[in-house]
């Protein structure tokens, strides 16, 4: 036997270590499968642990996107801010400044702000109030929403539009809560003695006080509520008195250098019998302290003059008290102008005007001139601040392209200018 034939034989006869074990036959697909689930199980516990230490990231883009229903400012003056119910930031109003349940609306002794609330109804902040937007919510279709407003102090009127069936609109204070109806005009007045008052002006409400009163108030009613909460007798509403002369805007002419008086006369109120009248003149439309030249009470006539007044820009309103201490609310601030007879020939300077696009035919239009003088363009009117900086919110009409902006000062000269309606800075 050859010798590389007995080298075969034995390596033929060695017994295997393995012949013993079953072989499985495993397919690449089911190891694909086995590693996704494990790296999606990694990913997964990834993210969890991310939200558990920074929070949702998609949290403020929610809230975007549910932005159409929330609250927005309608027209703001003076003193707004807004305190945010997550962060506690406190930041000034703006025109594009969206509002969500929670956040606080704080006006100064010179600011007010009208808001336009999911339900489409419309909230008016005056000036000195604190008021918070409780909840604000409702559905594409219109046939749910729920609005509340707490009142911390302050005034407030609230206008509510047609409200479906399953509508909520809330009105709270620290005395009371009172569900509007459809079609409601109403005003809640939080007092510094803490005592409130109620007046409903057209529609239906009902109110409950924190010791159990319920009460239903129709329009042209009025209820005061103590400190304790306890409701007092139902009265009649006692409407504002309406202002005649001088009519609103209307320029008083007077020689250069003197002073002229000027009579003020109003109308009774067409709901309601007073017992007299409260008036107020100032030179700010917010009728801030420093800014107050005349309050006069007990008035017993519809009129009443005012003197030694020199050329600027006035203001003024009135209220009517009942026999039972019911107080109107003011009538809209009426402005008059002094001037001089025929102006003194000088021209009013126009600068730095920019406009800003906020939304549909609604621009503000910002700039500078002198300090206390008006500013008009499209029905709308304002006063230059002290730095002489003016902001000028307007509604163009349709395809306009440009507005026309007068400026006038108390020296009955004035200027126009037609500012495109194109972003950006212009000169006259």
């Amino acid at each position: 036997m050859s010798p590389d034939y007995s080298r075969k034989l034995v390596m033929n006869t060695k017994v295997s270590r393995f012949k013993d074990l079953d072989w499985w036959t495993v397919p690449k697909r089911l190891i694909y499968i086995v590693v996704a689930i494990i790296a999606l199980s990694l990913v997964a516990g990834g993210a969890g642990v991310y939200l558990w230490i920074h929070g949702n990231p998609f949290k403020g883009d929610a809230a975007e996107a549910g932005a159409p229903t929330g609250a927005r400012f309608i027209t703001f003056e003076g003193g707004v801010r807004v305190v945010r119910a997550n962060t506690r930031a406190v930041t000034l109003a703006r025109s594009d400044t969206r509002l969500f349940p929670g956040d606080i609306v704080q006006t100064q002794e010179d600011g007010r702000a009208r808001i336009s609330l999911a339900d489409g109804s419309t909230l008016f902040v005056k000036p000195n109030s604190v008021i918070t937007i409780a909840e604000n919510t409702g559905t594409e279709n219109g046939k749910s929403s729920k609005v509340r407003v707490a009142v911390e102090s302050g005034q407030i009127n609230l206008h509510t539009e047609q409200q479906a069936e399953a509508a909520s609109n809330i009105v709270a204070t620290q005395l009371t809560e009172s569900r509007l109806n459809s079609e409601t005009d109403a005003s809640f007045d939080v007092r510094g003695d803490k005592s409130e008052a109620i007046r409903v002006s057209t529609g239906k409400l009902e109110t409950s006080t924190r010791n159990g009163d319920v009460t239903t108030l129709q329009g042209g009613e009025y209820v005061a509520v103590n400190p304790l909460g306890s409701i007092a007798q139902k009265e009649r509403l006692l409407a504002a008195p309406a202002p005649l002369t001088p009519r609103n805007l209307e320029r008083v002419p007077t020689r250069k250098g003197d002073a002229t008086s000027v009579p003020l006369r109003w109308q009774s109120p067409v709901v309601g019998a007073p017992a007299h009248y409260r008036v107020e003149v100032a030179t700010s439309p917010f009728f801030v302290p420093s800014g107050k030249l005349v309050e006069r009470d007990q008035l017993q006539a519809t009129e009443f003059t005012v003197d030694s007044l020199r050329q600027g820009n006035y203001f003024w309103r009135v209220l009517a008290v009942a026999p039972s201490g019911q107080t109107s609310d003011w009538s809209e601030p009426q402005k008059f102008v002094i001037v001089t007879e025929g102006g003194t020939g000088e021209s009013v300077a126009l600068s730095s005007v920019t406009v800003d696009y906020v939304a549909g035919s609604i621009y503000v239009i910002r700039g500078r001139t002198e300090a206390g003088n008006t500013v008009r363009g499209a029905g709308r009117e304002t006063l230059a601040a002290r730095d002489g900086s003016f902001q000028l919110q307007v509604n163009a009409q349709k395809g306009a392209r440009d507005i026309a902006i007068e400026v006038a000062d108390t020296q009955g000269n004035r200027s126009t200018a037609r500012v495109p309606l194109t972003p950006g800075a212009w000169q006259p």
